[in-house]
């Protein structure tokens, strides 16, 4: 219904509120939901009784997993992936925390990334750094079990939101339009009917006697997550995490590196309004199509920006080695990529050297202009401009 209501401005004539009701009531009367404030309890089980297979979703998954394979290889390729990846992960969690209005500064993160996560005290980094550890946790639960299950989706959720909640077990809530506060959507409602749901879900992702493309999984599944709405808060983050987990569990991926939130910012209201056009119509080859054609686009992203970070540590290194002259330029690179933001203790503690001596080669590195070196209260932090200009501008692909 949000959608058509943006498109009318309410300020106008009684003509203008006599099209909004016309509107109101042919929206409603040709909805799969007949009143969007009343629980979806008969949210159906997947796959839907519909056409998955279509020449169109063919071609969209064929040049999606080819995508994902190319990014798959490159990541194998790295001599050290977890390290300079963590930038990657940190990126999506970011514009993953901003789809929720989580929002914040390239610096405060940075700088975030490099204390104990019960010394951040900015609110916003805190959930973003969270964010990072529910997906490095989702995939230790994953690996650890060889399936995707309900307890998975709980630890995540506790994980990004710092919390012992469990699934959602009070009424009334209610997905609305954050602008216009319409109501768009009441989730099915009591806890032994939402845990039904998410059981089935379950037995459909670790299912693998479906016909289906994995892509196209993905796709059902994060929607009816979605549909689901198991936790009180934490619900998106959750789904967009699931989508990574999916794919690793398919082999698509060996690390959750694909920048998915990306695309989801780009196309946000299309993203909406496509869900909603499952729930009230049960528009799925729409759907479908636009979450495998952000998984190709998001693959091809974060393969330019993969190998433009490591175009970038290869020159960097180089110049480390010609400024320090000595055998420890390899390790030290390593740190600068993995952390924009560095300080002395930091390199001390992973073994770079004594302090006095990372003093030094800090000194000389902010002298021959590789870090540039910003003092905040007491503590110095040594910033890796280049790397951080790179994150902070983004990829331009190329067709």
């Amino acid at each position: 219904m949000s959608i058509f209501l943006k498109k009318i401005d309410m300020r106008k004539s009684q003509s203008a509120k006599k099209t909004l009701s016309l509107w109101q009531n042919h929206y409603l009367q040709n909805s799969m939901i007949k009143d969007v404030n009343i629980p979806n309890n008969d949210l159906k089980r997947l796959p839907p009784d519909t056409d998955l297979e279509t020449p169109e979703i063919f071609r969209a998954c064929i040049k999606a997993n080819k995508a994902l394979a190319e990014l798959k290889g490159c990541c194998l390729r790295l001599p050290n992936p977890e390290l300079l990846l963590n930038t990657v992960i940190l990126q999506e969690s970011k514009s993953s925390s901003e789809i929720e209005n989580i929002v914040t500064t390239q610096d405060d993160l940075y700088r975030a990334t490099l204390d104990d996560i019960g010394k951040i005290t900015n609110p916003a980094a805190k959930e973003v750094i969270l964010y990072r550890e529910a997906v490095y946790k989702g995939v230790e639960l994953f690996k650890n079990q060889g399936i995707v299950t309900i307890n998975t989706l709980i630890k995540i959720m506790q994980t990004l939101r710092g919390s012992q909640e469990g699934i959602r077990k009070v009424c009334g809530v209610k997905i609305a339009n954050p602008s216009t506060k319409t109501v768009i959507y009441t989730p099915p409602e009591t806890e032994a009917i939402v845990r039904e749901k998410l059981s089935d879900l379950e037995k459909f992702i670790n299912d693998d006697n479906t016909q289906l493309d994995s892509l196209v999984k993905m796709a059902l599944i994060h929607y009816q997550f979605e549909a689901i709405h198991p936790f009180t808060d934490g619900n998106g983050r959750t789904g967009r995490i699931l989508n990574i987990i999916y794919l690793i569990k398919e082999g698509l991926l060996d690390m959750p590196v694909l920048y998915l939130s990306h695309y989801i910012i780009a196309n946000k209201s299309v993203y909406y309004k496509l869900l909603n056009n499952v729930t009230r119509h049960e528009s799925w080859a729409e759907w479908v199509i636009f979450m495998v054609n952000a998984v190709e686009e998001t693959a091809k992203y974060t393969l330019k920006q993969i190998e433009e970070i490591l175009k970038l540590k290869n020159e960097t290194e180089l110049r480390v080695k010609e400024v320090l002259q000595n055998n420890i330029y390899k390790e030290l690179t390593d740190l600068l990529f993995a952390h924009p933001y560095i300080k002395i203790k930091v390199l001390e503690t992973k073994g770079i050297a004594k302090r006095q001596t990372v003093s030094i080669y800090l000194k000389k590195l902010s002298e021959a202009g590789i870090l540039n070196p910003v003092k905040l209260w007491k503590e110095t932090y040594y910033v890796n401009t280049a790397l951080f200009d790179l994150l902070s501008k983004g990829i331009e692909l190329k067709n």
